[in-house]
């Protein structure tokens, strides 16, 4: 099987659409969860994820476009957009994002937004924090997002039993293997990446293989951010996204 792994698309359709078209021929999509927020087409990004076989885990901006969290744990411009979110979703929307899981577990893979341990809030941002999370979850591999940077946090046991997690970029263009240690595994941000790079980030599993290949592709910023100011989102969400941060 070979599976499309995207995460934190926030509305933004001509960054999945390059995404789609540059992943080429796939069995699947595993999205790992906010699929709306930020951006301003939510319903068409909830809509074209359903025209594939895939599963989706709830992501933050999932649940506060449905009301869930309370927005004051957001910044003024996460809250904005949430507002503005919640008044555009279609009921199918609202539907579907209502029947996500926090966590799914597909082909000895674990898929969750946050993190093992807090799929929908938790952020894995040091290896101090990605070493907890391995008693979470018992495959060997866990993909998540909610950061917006690509990572990777590799589990070893030391001679001496002492647990280790080692932090790694994850290359682009590179296969990696992932049946080698038990990893933890974040492809970036489809639709706002925040690593220092404007470009679109996702990844491919080759599940025969246990290859796993990152990707990173441009697409029209300039688009996104003309349909952003004519819905009146924060402008600082949009000036953003040329800098990928």
């Amino acid at each position: 099987m070979r599976y499309l792994i995207i995460s934190d698309i926030h509305a933004n359709l001509h960054a999945l659409d390059a995404v789609l078209k540059h992943a080429g021929s796939f069995d699947r999509i595993w999205c790992l969860g906010d699929v709306v927020g930020y951006g301003p087409q939510p319903n068409e990004c909830l809509e074209r994820l359903q025209q594939f076989p895939h599963v989706c885990v709830a992501g933050n901006h999932d649940w506060a476009a449905l009301g869930r969290l309370d927005l004051n744990e957001f910044n003024s411009d996460a809250q904005a957009s949430a507002v503005w979110t919640q008044q555009q979703l279609t009921a199918a929307s609202h539907a579907y994002l209502e029947g996500l899981p926090e966590r799914v577990v597909e082909a000895d893979v674990t898929l969750v937004h946050g993190s093992p341990r807090d799929p929908v809030w938790e952020y894995i941002m040091f290896p101090s924090v990605a070493k907890l999370q391995f008693a979470y979850f018992q495959t060997q591999a866990c993909f998540v997002g909610h950061t917006h940077a690509p990572v990777v946090f590799t589990y070893f046991l030391m001679g001496n039993g002492l647990e280790a997690c080692e932090q790694s970029g994850l290359p682009v263009e590179e296969k990696i293997s992932i049946d080698q240690a038990r990893q933890i595994i974040n492809p970036g941000s489809v639709g706002q990446p925040r690593d220092g790079d404007p470009r679109s980030a996702y990844a491919l599993l080759n599940t025969e293989t246990q290859e796993l290949e990152h990707f990173r592709i441009e697409y029209p910023i300039a688009t996104v951010q003309r349909a952003m100011k004519l819905c009146g989102l924060p402008e600082r969400l949009s000036s953003r996204l040329a800098y990928g941060w």
